[in-house]
Parts: structure tokens; sequence; C-alpha cells
């Protein structure tokens, strides 16, 4: 059977031909919204591209104002140090030939070369105090001499002073009373800088030693107790050989004494009481050291007291405090037994007074 031909309406050829321009407005519209978002998105990119070259020339040129880490030697230079520093360096190297060589003040009263020959034999310091007056009108009238007899045995090299040093009232009676008594006997070596007390003694040793040296220049320096007699001309000698062996065996560091050590006493209020008793360990025992009564010092030795004068630690006691100068050096402990003044020894040069 035969179909027959379908007639088409006016209204459906109507609605078919207005079907397409329906289904292309969402894409017209598509279109539009995507290049929007393209012209957006490429303004924003070129934006950030201007933003970036912007930026990259100003971090280039903050670049290039702004300083450069530097090295030490960089910021010397920059300040102007270099120089300094290698003074500074070349200073530090002289100062330690200088300590090494036993450096001092050119205010000597001995001047001239620094070998022994020129040097005057010894220095002795005999120690006093304000109310010991008696004492030293006894020395004077026995083994230390006095007047030009002083002067004849300077002139043989040998200097003696009594020691002291100011009073805490500087300028009382106690220093008017010294002050008088040198002025007619001249046998003083009084210490401006030191202040006379008994607690004071570990101090007074530092600051002996380093004015001797300021003010002679001697191959020994010599302290002495103010209750200790001398046997004078056996002192010297005993020097006069050590001198002699000293340019023999090219041993000047000689620390000369009665040595000893002993215990600690670490309980406050007992004689020879030592406060720091803690730094000699568990046996609080001394280490080796000269008798105060009557110790001796070389020559470069107590140079090495003087230079070193305001770093040396000092204990309770003045021998103790030497001693411990002494243990870091290349010192030559010589103990002899005639310097044990309270000793029986026959041929000792000291006894007590």
């Amino acid at each position: 059977m035969e179909s027959l031909p379908t007639t088409t309406t006016k209204s459906e050829r109507r609605w078919r031909s207005s079907k397409p321009l329906q289904t292309s407005k969402p894409s017209l519209l598509l279109a539009l919204f995507s290049c929007i978002a393209w012209l957006y998105v490429a303004g924003r990119l070129w934006q950030d591209a201007e933003n970036r070259t912007i930026l990259a020339h100003l971090l280039n040129k903050s670049s290039l104002n702004r300083p450069k880490i530097l090295s030490l030697n960089d910021k010397l230079s920059v300040l102007g140090c270099n120089d300094l520093e290698k003074r500074i360096v070349e200073a530090e190297m002289d100062l330690t030939l200088a300590k090494s060589q036993g450096f001092v003040k050119n205010n000597l009263q001995q001047t001239g070369s620094s070998d022994s020959d020129s040097r005057i034999l010894a220095v002795i310091g005999v120690y006093t105090g304000f109310g010991s007056r008696l004492n030293r009108n006894v020395f004077r009238g026995s083994w230390m001499p006095k007047g030009d007899d002083l002067k004849k045995l300077e002139e043989r090299g040998v200097i003696i002073r009594f020691v002291i040093g100011r009073s805490p009232n500087h300028g009382d009676s106690l220093d008017r009373n010294i002050d008088e008594e040198n002025r007619s006997s001249s046998d003083f070596l009084i210490m401006e800088d030191h202040e006379e007390a008994e607690e004071e003694l570990p101090k007074k040793a530092k600051v002996f030693f380093s004015t001797a040296v300021q003010n002679w220049d001697a191959d020994f320096y010599v302290k002495v107790d103010d209750n200790i007699d001398l046997d004078l001309e056996g002192l010297i000698g005993l020097l006069e050989r050590r001198r002699f062996d000293q340019k023999n065996n090219s041993s000047s560091s000689a620390y000369i004494g009665c040595m000893k050590s002993g215990d600690v006493v670490d309980e406050d209020g007992k004689p020879w009481y030592e406060p720091e008793w803690w730094k000699f360990g568990d046996e609080k025992s001394y280490f080796r050291h000269a008798s105060s009564s009557l110790l001796i010092l070389s020559n470069n030795l107590a140079k090495y007291v003087y230079i070193n004068s305001a770093s040396l630690k000092i204990y309770a006691h003045d021998d103790v405090s030497i001693g411990s100068w002494m243990m870091g050096l290349q010192a030559t402990y010589i103990d002899d037994n005639r310097f044990c003044c309270s000793s029986i020894t026959q041929d000792k040069v000291c006894s007590l007074a």
C-alpha cells in the first residue's frame, strides 16, 4: 500500500526554521564570555608582566645601592684600620720579645749594657714597719752599715734599704716620722703606692721587687724580714760565687732560699690560715717555695715580677705568693740550708734576731 505524501503546514515550517536560531544563542553567549575571559586573563598577564618588569628594575636599582657583605679584612680596610691592626700585631710581638729579655723602663740608676758585668751585685731589702724603729737602730749598730760605710758598700755593688710603704692615712705622723728618719739616715726604700699593713705583706713583696728593679739594675734582689740578723759578708760571698756560676753555666733564673712545703691551714682563726686553701688540692699541701725570712730572685725573675705585677696572684702569705709566681717559669730552684735562718747550721748566713 502506497503511503500518502505528507503535507507540511505553514506553522510547522515556521517552527523548523526557527529552531536553529534558538540553539545558536547559548553558543554565542559562551563565545562572548570566552572572549571576555580571555581578554581579562590576557590583561592580567600583561599587567603582571609589566609589574614584574618594574619590580625587577627596582630590585636591580636597590641592589646597586645596597652595601655588599664584607669580610673582616674588608671592614678593616673600609675603616682604615689595616695599618693600625698591623702596628698592633707588631707591638704585641715586640712586647713579647721584650718580656723574654727582661725589658724594664729606661729610668734605672745603673745605665749601660744589660750584661751582668755592668750590674751591681745585689739589692737587699729589709722589711720594716712604722713601729720598728728600735729594730732598725739595732741593725744599724750591728750587721748593717750606716753613713759613709753604707756608701762604701754601694761602691762595691751592694745596696741595702729598709723597705716600707705609706700609712693608710697618707701624710700623717707615721709618714712624717719615716721621712724624717730617712733624711738623717738615707737608708729607706719608701714605696709611695703601697699601703703598709700586716695583711698587705704579699702585695708588699710584689711592689718591693718591682720598685727595686726600676731603681737599680742588679744581679740579685734579696728580701729579708725585719727579725733577721745577717752575716753580710757571708751573703755577699755567696752571691758573688753565684754570679760567677751563672755566667759560666748560662743559668740566670735563680730562685734561692731555704725551700720548704707544708700543710695548708684551712681553719679560719688559726695562725697561717689560708682563705683559698681549696686551691691546693685534697691533700691541702703547699708547693715547694722559699721561706719568707730570706729569699733571693735573680735579675730576670725580679723583672718578670715587675713586668707582670698587675696580673700576678697573691695568697695570704708572701713566701707562698712568690713561690706561685715562680712555678710557671723556667726558674732554677736553689735550696740552700745556709738560708734557713731558724736552723742550727753552723755556716748559715742568717739567724733570728
